[in-house]
């Protein structure tokens, strides 16, 4: 039985724009749709020229994609213009797009109470908009905003609004769930019912969010008739975001009920970009990745429990509904206080250390995890201060830098400015070195006093000019007088991997100090930097 073709409808560029903080500039739009084309979506809505510089720039430009149709957004004209007198419609047409994607509503509620026309008028736009697109020579859709909704209060009008662009030579009639309200049973019912007026071979689905339910109504959409899918990457998104593509590209390829029934015009091997693809948004909105998002997310393939872990060693279907190598993702087993001897090996094997399982240095590990977690540790996010605890418990880690003392000042100047100081006394074979930084914090100040001095430093200097501070997280374990303080600090350099480091103490410089050295430790350690010389 041949397969039915799904296409992808990428909308991060414009749908994705609507997130609240979320603002791209040109140079982010060109990584954004290049890692789209490259992944091999067919659709990629770029934006609405006209409708600002960004945007009109963007499509003013050749951009040669390889698999995508750079599509233009809009709306269908006013009522006040003819198609080929609306200024609206007319930079759609002029801008180097393959294709030309319309709002229009299908809901005779907004028809009345958002544009104050009549339902004919509407009807009139939408027919007359589609006609001049079509006419033009670019691949025209639809998209029926609110449908619905419209359906659901008039079924018999939201159905005439589709048929006026659909009529007219609409290729794609879009049925979009604006306020994301409506439910997987219902989509199936009300998209089977499309289907005995238009095609599914011409419909596609846009969800949004607002239930939880955007990627579960996409593929009921496509189960009931459907053909094209649109979303976001990670799900990006107005209020509570779109259908996540992450999640709805993989399903496609790797659960059976649609890939025995469904293709996309993305290939296989392609699959492996999606990890890289949804982090690179991440990386261009400057946040931090949702580490649960299914999938592609950090945590997607993480174990903890000593039972799981054990268990997915002996068989990872046990508790993985697929290989994360096929999105791109990795397994992670977390060390933490409700550890196994399971999970001690299996985080030992992955970071390279070769140990038999009776060695009594497990046991010894494993004790001291539960007894660091006790007091505040945790290392489920904290692999390299985990890394560095197994490696010198094992006698691996040699000594660098020593840090005999620092000290810690804060003032407040005349001007009413908080200005922080920090010295630190560093010993580097043999040789006292005294390091000053000045900051904006005191965990600031101190950080700058030992790494803007890396030159005093001598042979370890080459080894920490490229190091970066990330993230910089402090969490209070308890209240009271006696609270304890919990530093986790996210660090970086050239290579571009990131690692985490943790440090407890009842004192937050001493707690930030503690995560500070393991981040300096580690990094030597990974760039094989020399021991120093006692």
């Amino acid at each position: 039985m041949s397969k039915e073709k799904v296409y992808i409808f990428d909308t991060t560029l414009r749908d994705g724009a609507q997130t609240q903080g979320v603002d791209f500039s040109i140079d982010d739009k060109n990584k954004i749709s290049n890692s789209l084309d490259a992944l091999g979506v067919d659709y990629v809505e770029g934006g609405w020229p006209g409708a600002n510089p960004t945007d009109t720039e963007f499509f003013n430009k050749d951009h040669d994609f390889e698999n995508a149709k750079l599509t233009a957004f809009g709306m269908t004209k006013k009522s006040e213009h003819s198609a080929k007198n609306d200024p609206m419609l007319s930079s759609l047409i002029n801008s180097k797009s393959s294709s030309v994607c319309l709002f229009g509503k299908s809901w005779d509620f907004q028809v009345d109470v958002a544009l104050g026309i009549t339902n004919e008028q509407n009807l009139e736009n939408i027919s007359e908009s589609a006609k001049h697109i079509v006419a033009s020579g670019k691949e025209f859709m639809f998209d029926a905003e609110h449908f619905f909704d419209g359906y659901k209060s008039n079924h018999e009008y939201a159905i005439s609004c589709l048929k006026a662009a659909f009529d007219q030579g609409a290729r794609w009639i879009v049925l979009c769930d604006t306020n994301g309200g409506t439910l997987p049973h219902e989509i199936s019912k009300i998209v089977f019912d499309v289907t005995k007026h238009i095609p599914g071979r011409n419909l596609g689905i846009h969800a949004h969010n607002d239930t939880e339910n955007a990627v579960a109504n996409s593929l009921a959409a496509v189960q009931a008739g459907a053909r094209q899918v649109q979303g976001t990457i990670n799900g990006l998104g107005e209020r509570c975001g779109n259908a996540n593509l992450m999640s709805l590209i993989p399903t496609f390829f790797l659960k059976k009920d649609f890939s025995d029934k469904y293709e996309l015009n993305i290939k296989r091997e392609n699959l492996k970009n999606l990890t890289q693809c949804s982090r690179l948004l991440d990386e261009i909105l400057n946040r931090k990745p949702n580490r649960h998002l299914p999938y592609v997310g950090a945590s997607a393939f993480s174990h903890k429990g000593g039972m799981h872990v054990s268990a997915v060693q002996k068989n990872p279907k046990t508790y993985e509904h697929i290989n994360p190598q096929e999105v791109g993702n990795v397994r992670n087993i977390i060390v933490s206080d409700q550890s196994g001897q399971s999970n001690i090996m299996s985080r030992l094997n992955s970071i390279g250390i070769k140990i038999k399982k009776n060695d009594p240095k497990i046991k010894k590990l494993l004790e001291e995890v539960k007894d660091r977690e006790f007091i505040g540790y945790s290392y489920d996010g904290a692999d390299a201060s985990f890394e560095l605890l197994a490696r010198r418990l094992m006698g691996e880690i040699p000594r660098y830098i020593s840090i005999n003392e620092y000290d810690v000042s804060v003032k407040k100047d005349k001007t009413g400015e908080i200005l922080s100081f920090a010295k630190a006394k560093l010993e580097v074979d043999g040789e006292k070195i005294l390091c000053e930084g000045q900051g904006n914090g005191p965990v600031n100040a101190l950080d700058n006093a030992i790494r803007k001095n890396v030159n005093k430093l001598a042979k370890y200097s080459v080894y920490l000019k490229d190091l970066k501070l990330v993230d910089y997280k402090v969490r209070i374990l308890n209240t009271g007088t006696e609270a304890v303080t919990r530093v986790s600090i996210e660090s970086t350099d050239s290579k571009g991997k990131n690692w985490f480091t943790i440090g407890v103490s009842p004192n937050i410089i001493d707690a930030s100090f503690k995560a500070l050295v393991d981040s300096l430790d580690y990094k030597l350690f990974k760039d094989n930097a020399p021991a120093s010389k006692q």
